[in-house]
């Protein structure tokens, strides 16, 4: 082996702020967000949005960045390594390991829908995505990635996702090659900027749409805004027999909320003409006692600013001394809130709502939001080849920030356990990661393979080591230790009530935010119920075994294994925690 490569920097401030908010900036921020919001009230679910992201989100990104430039100015960047020497006890390095399994694993799977977004923008360049229908857009995205048969995702046509993916993962490889200062602070310091540019664009086109179907003018953009940020809610609901009591219950209709004057005034004379029909206002104080809300709430939290992920632990650890990583922080969360928020949370759904109504847009999960029902959007939209080429390419550029920051912790930990350089540690990890993404391309019939491990990886994991992170920074260094760590060249101070929050108050959210996904997602138990409904993860491991999920699972663990054994026989060459501190 060769000896270990000079230590790495970041060039700038803005870089690290433009490469943590990248690794942030993602699919997540345009899909996932308003589908989420939509789904559990809007105006509701950004109360608990901005709660977590106060007693969880920020606290979790300042405990990583002010752990991190700690750990390497111990000369460690990976998250075993930190872990071991911010604590002084090697036994921590097994608790980092997660650090690495998680974004490592994650790209296995998330350069593969990067391929889909590069697929889409040059399909839409070339002119080839004219769909009529819902159903047409989302015949073409099941052929397009081989949603109907395992091993059918392996073509390399226009139409296929095979070309675009082999594309998406060189260039991935390609940047972080180059190191950090000229791979991956140099992309995002122009893709950052770029997909702002392409996402304001985008957004003033779709306010600008009114009401695009003129035999529905109650389809527009303004009560496009209203469903998505409504904090009261109208919903039609039906008296629907029991047969299991032989009594009655009211469930809401499929497409039974209604937004606007006008569509209030006809839905309520429906329920006046029908006594089985009855139209009622769901409060915001209603919605905030459904636990759902909460979890869906925390979730994206950790979605969105990408902690509990073994990132921002990492890009830390490149800084210097006495490098801010306060304000650095909360720059890099507020560039990720406002793409989030002031971006994806103002375009992607009023844009379906003003052509497809609630009815098409209702229940629609990442995917479908994404992949069948804009691109359905887009062809009918006005100058739509462009815009629909310029929305898919901002999410490419959104998807290769958060890529290239799922690579560097593998990269770090890879060169700091085995003491080898860059181009070994980068030949290592593709061979890795190439190996677990044609697994995943493969299975991918129902996206089964990705599905599953998004799952266990992001519900599980993200949690358990935001946890373990929070609980270091705040008990095991010490909350007062921690502060003044954190407050080393810092340009404005964390407000002392974070003190509370981070040593109590976060560990506390994050443990019952873990109880309750367990409770209802993995033993079954709803919230308000006596009824079991196990969900389909379950189902798909232990109650009907499903081959591709178990596999999935393996995948995991065999991730998990080898890591732990590279842990074991680590170099992770640095100084001891108390050389530091003596310094």
């Amino acid at each position: 082996m060769s000896s270990k490569v000079p230590k790495e920097s970041w060039n700038s401030r803005l870089g690290i702020i433009l490469a943590v908010a990248g690794s942030a900036v993602g699919l997540g921020n345009f899909l996932r967000f308003p589908g989420q919001a939509a789904q559990y009230g809007g105006g509701a679910f950004m109360v608990a949005y901005f709660i977590a992201l106060v007693l969880i989100g920020l606290p979790i990104c300042w405990a990583e960045w002010a752990i991190g430039r700690k750990g390497g100015q111990a000369g460690l960047n990976s998250s075993p390594g930190i872990l071991g020497v911010v604590t002084g006890q090697k036994r921590f390095r097994y608790l980092g390991i997660i650090g690495v399994v998680i974004p490592v694993v994650i790209y296995m799977y998330y350069v593969y829908i990067e391929a889909w977004c590069l697929g889409y923008a040059v399909n839409f360049a070339k002119g080839s995505m004219n769909f009529e229908t819902v159903k047409e857009a989302g015949d073409f995205w099941g052929g397009f990635i081989g949603i109907g048969e395992d091993g059918s995702a392996l073509g390399f046509g226009w139409t296929e996702v095979g070309g675009f993916l082999l594309v998406v993962f060189l260039f991935n490889f390609y940047l972080i090659y180059r190191g950090l200062s000229k791979g991956i602070e140099l992309f995002c310091k122009y893709a950052m900027p770029t997909l702002i540019v392409l996402a304001i664009i985008i957004l003033i086109r779709v306010l600008t749409l009114g009401a695009p179907v003129e035999a529905h003018p109650e389809n527009n953009v303004q009560n496009g805004l209203g469903f998505m940020w409504n904090p009261t809610k109208t919903i039609l609901y039906e008296r629907v027999a029991n047969e299991g009591t032989g009594g009655e219950t009211w469930q809401p209709l499929p497409d039974g909320e209604v937004v606007g004057p006008r569509m209030i005034a006809a839905a309520q004379a429906r329920a006046d003409a029908d006594p089985n029909l009855e139209l009622r206002e769901i409060g915001m104080l209603k919605q905030l006692l459904n636990p759902q809300l909460w979890l869906a709430a925390a979730g994206q939290i950790f979605f969105s600013l990408s902690v509990g992920f073994g990132v921002i632990i990492t890009y830390s650890s490149y800084l210097k001394k006495n490098d801010d990583v306060v304000l650095s922080g909360l720059a890099a969360t507020s560039t990720n809130e406002f793409c989030e928020v002031g971006l994806g949370g103002l375009t992607t759904l009023p844009a379906g709502y003003a052509f497809l109504g609630i009815s098409g847009v209702a229940g629609m999960g990442t995917f479908g939001l994404g992949f069948n029902v804009l691109p359905m959007v887009f062809s009918e939209m006005p100058g739509g080849q462009f815009f629909g080429f310029a929305f898919f390419f901002l999410l490419f550029l959104a998807a290769v920030t958060s890529s290239l920051s799922m690579l560097q912790p593998g990269i770090a930990f890879l060169e700091e356990a085995m003491n080898i350089n860059r181009k070994q540690s980068v030949a290592i990890l593709g061979f890795v990661t190439a190996a677990g993404c044609a697994f995943v391309v493969y299975f991918s019939a129902g996206v089964k393979a990705l599905d599953t491990i998004d799952f266990w990886v992001t519900n599980l994991l993200m949690v358990v080591l935001a946890t373990i992170q929070i609980i270091i920074f705040g008990w095991v260094i010490g909350i007062e230790r921690g502060f003044e760590i954190a407050h080393r060249g810092a340009a404005i101070k964390i407000p002392g009530f974070f003190k509370f929050v981070m040593k109590y108050v976060s560990p506390a959210f994050l443990i019952i935010v873990f109880g309750a996904w367990f409770y209802t997602s993995v033993l079954g138990f709803q919230f308000g119920s006596d009824e079991k409904k196990y969900s389909s993860y379950i189902v798909d491991l232990f109650i009907e075994p499903n081959r591709s999920a178990w596999l999935s699972v393996g995948v995991i663990a065999l991730t998990a294994a080898f890591l732990t054994l590279l842990t074991a026989g680590g170099v992770f060459k640095g100084k001891t925690i108390n050389e530091e501190v003596s310094k």
